[in-house]
């Protein structure tokens, strides 16, 4: 066995996108982009076997410290068969010596390793399956397990949804909750147009507009731009954008209205029903007219993919979407997409640990994202690899006071 400490680009790549647990954090392009969107520096390592072949990756994001050392964050792990302990343990021990000859004090990984099986309730389901093996092992051979977060406060979230696309399609949407293929059956009548165009700018609105209603604080569009730029060109990046027409919506709407109130006339059975359907019509009457467009964007979704997973990883949508049910759409259209390009999975890309949460927005999104009928996953957690434990340690405060001084 052979430590490599650069990769060669074509090699890794490769080897990233014919592993069975390729995960696109761990790509060469994932890398670039973070160089360029966060100043972190990519260390694409690797192990060889006796006949010069991989067996081992990892990509290293190295950020410096004013101290002359840096700290490595390494996403999702490595790619290297965890259960195969000679290799973890020997990959490990070339890590110890690069990091002091690179003087990093410690390097967090946090693998694409389910934990154990869960319920709805994010509780061990008895007699499931679980990897704490793995767990273990990791931790007896100089692992410092992070804990078991059940928010976002890790670098990546620890629990998620995957939709296994592995299946006839039939059994796909057959796990949907009924309210989600409600929602998507209702997105029809607003004659949505589903377009797969870069529109960055009309995304990047978009998440303007969720982020000053939400509360949060929004990448920069070129943040977005970076990514885009990064990513592989034929399958690294897709979006998914709806699109409504109000002009040709309020037409239909018009003639809708007139059918309605002539069964009004000759159907008193069904009147209560009818006239909430000419209210509902005449709210979504309003609405429409406000917009002077021809044609304007309403959601987008932006996935990302490897050789054979999918995940979904950003989404822009206004109260229209909300409207029109285009941010169910958007997501079945990219579900559909990945399950007709053979991919594995379709990963949802992060949910919160705990269903009954009081932090309202996770409670929301994970209530939306459960709908998918997707499999609850818990990883593992975040793992450090230390190499200097007084500086470890003193790290989090230094930083503290060196970003204060910064302003």
């Amino acid at each position: 066995m052979r430590f490599i400490e650069n990769v060669e680009k074509e090699e890794y790549k490769s080897f990233v996108d014919n592993h069975e647990k390729s995960h696109f954090l761990q790509s060469y392009e994932w890398g670039v982009f973070c160089q360029k969107a966060k100043g972190q520096i990519p260390h694409y390592v690797g192990m060889h076997d006796d006949k010069e072949t991989l067996v081992a990756t990892a990509l290293l994001l190295e950020k410096k410290t004013p101290l002359g050392y840096s700290y490595v964050y390494c996403p999702r792990g490595y790619l290297i068969d965890y259960k195969n302990k000679a290799h973890v343990k020997l990959f490990t021990n070339y890590l110890k010596e690069y990091m002091k000859k690179e003087k990093i004090i410690y390097i967090k990984i946090d693998p694409d390793i389910k934990y154990q099986d869960i319920n709805e309730d994010a509780c061990k389901i008895e007699g499931g399956e679980n990897n704490y093996e793995i767990f273990e092992y990791l931790k007896s051979i100089g692992y410092k397990h992070k804990g078991f977060t059940k928010l976002y406060e890790g670098n990546q979230p620890r629990y998620t949804f995957r939709n296994n696309l592995q299946r006839p399609w039939e059994e796909v949407t057959s796990v949907f909750n009924k309210s989600f293929t409600k929602s998507i059956k209702r997105s029809e009548q607003y004659d949505l147009k589903i377009d797969e165009e870069i529109r960055l700018h009309d995304f990047y609105t978009l998440m303007e507009y969720n982020s000053k209603k939400d509360g949060f604080n929004a990448r920069s569009e070129e943040y977005y731009q970076s990514f885009i730029d990064a990513m592989d060109k034929e399958k690294g990046v897709k979006f998914f954008n709806a699109s409504i027409r109000p002009k040709e919506l309020l037409t239909k709407i018009e003639v809708e209205i007139k059918k309605l109130e002539n069964d009004l006339q000759n159907n008193a059975k069904r009147s209560e029903d009818i006239k909430n359907q000419i209210n509902r019509l005449k709210k979504d009457q309003e609405e429409f007219k406000k917009i002077e467009e021809d044609e304007v964007v309403i959601c987008s979704l932006i996935c990302t993919y490897t050789m054979n997973r999918a995940w979904s990883l950003f989404i822009g949508s206004n109260e229209l979407a909300n409207l029109t049910f285009a941010v169910s759409r958007v997501y079945y259209e990219a579900i559909k997409d990945a399950y007709h390009n053979g991919y594995e999975f379709f990963d949802l890309f992060g949910t919160t640990g705990d269903p009954k949460t009081t932090y309202k927005n996770l409670a929301h999104l994970h209530d939306f994202k459960r709908k998918f009928g997707g499999e609850y996953i818990e990883f593992i957690g975040e793992f450090d690899l230390i190499s200097k434990p007084f500086l470890y340690k003193i790290l989090p405060i230094l930083l503290k006071i060196y970003r204060k001084i910064r302003g």
